[in-house]
């Protein structure tokens, strides 16, 4: 390792740790203030704030007239893991999702700067792990980015570009029942048995795949019923997050199957998104969603890159961590990228 490739590290590593030392659950993003704005200081950017909420804060920062925007996001996933270094390894929440994506986004930006380039811009986002507040409030700033080329979203692709990200459904499945003593159940009618027979076949049906996005699949990640043991459950919900495709028949195949005591509500819907393949990157399908279908928008043609260091493996995990190595490739990844669309 040479002397520039050391001096580089120190500066990725001992900033990314004091980031990570600040705990921006989702609704604590301004817990990052005092480390990132001097960061961003330390760089010469402009910097404009945009209040989203209390206590969350949207940051942007520029560097002559952007034409190439960095982005990601400031909160992370409770519960905060303060940072730990072993050996070549740092641990800790937003390692990589998403506090190691600004570090690989700012180091390129530092690396740009010493070539003597300019026309970049960095987009700091709250609320992408919750509500994506950052990233609707964040439209209102199009007016200072009206020369972009391309958003480079960075998320922990394992420095793969994706080739898009399935959409995201939330279904409440509810069936209604008539509650009654437990000794005397055939009083009662239980909510419980026909939700169970309605998620059971909704296992067996067939799972849709597209080459580019993947397979659709679905989590059962909220399941309740009854108030009391010695009780007939009156009532019983499931609720259902789908990574849907495009032209996905799941929610009207889930109404098909319901049982006669059942409804489906539609909590939430996001379509599913592509982006385009830029030559010269390798691409891969991703199995999770961001924020880049929202912040796309602010690119006059829509150009969108999903890429950065790590992998999703890991996120949201007790064991989040990023490789230094992989920290560095991704300072590589995205100087490559804003080469490629500064230059075309």
């Amino acid at each position: 390792m040479d002397a520039s490739t050391a001096d580089l590290r120190t500066w990725l590593t001992g900033r990314l740790e004091a980031l990570c030392a600040c705990d921006s659950t989702s609704g604590e993003e301004d817990a990052l203030r005092p480390v990132l704005l001097p960061l961003l200081a330390e760089l010469g950017a402009e910097v404009v704030e945009q209040p989203v909420g209390p206590g969350r804060t949207n940051v942007l920062a520029t560097w002559g007239r952007p034409r190439v925007l960095f982005s990601t996001h400031l909160d992370t996933v409770p519960p905060f893991l303060p940072p730990r270094l072993e050996g070549e390894i740092l641990h800790g929440r937003g390692a990589c999702d998403a506090k190691g994506q600004i570090m690989a986004q700012l180091g390129a930006v530092k690396r740009l700067l010493a070539e003597g380039a300019e026309g970049v811009a960095w987009l700091g986002v709250v609320g992408e792990e919750t509500d994506s507040a950052g990233a609707r409030a964040a439209l209102g700033l199009a007016d200072l980015l009206q020369d972009l080329r391309v958003l480079v979203n960075g998320e922990p692709t394992e420095l793969k570009l994706a080739t898009g990200q399935r959409g995201v459904q939330h279904l409440c499945l509810q069936c209604a029942g008539r509650a009654a003593h437990s000794g005397s159940p055939e009083l009662g009618h239980d909510a419980t048995w026909p939700l169970l027979d309605w998620l059971q076949r909704l296992r067996d049906l067939p799972r849709a795949a597209d080459p580019q996005l993947g397979p659709e699949v679905w989590n059962l990640g909220l399941l309740q019923a009854g108030e009391a043991l010695n009780s007939v459950p009156a009532a019983a919900r499931a609720d259902i997050l789908l990574r849907s495709l495009p032209g996905s028949g799941f929610a009207e195949a889930v109404r098909r199957l319901a049982p006669p005591e059942g409804s489906l509500e539609v909590r939430l819907d996001e379509p599913p998104d592509r982006y385009p393949e830029i030559p010269g990157f390798e691409h891969a399908a991703m199995p999770f969603g961001s924020d880049a279908p929202a912040l796309r928008a602010l690119v006059p043609d829509r150009t969108v890159v999903l890429a950065g260091p790590g992998s999703i493996a890991v996120a949201h995990t007790l064991d989040e961590h990023l490789a230094l190595a992989d920290l560095e490739a991704g300072v590589g990844l995205n100087l490559r990228l804003a080469h490629h669309f500064l230059n075309a």
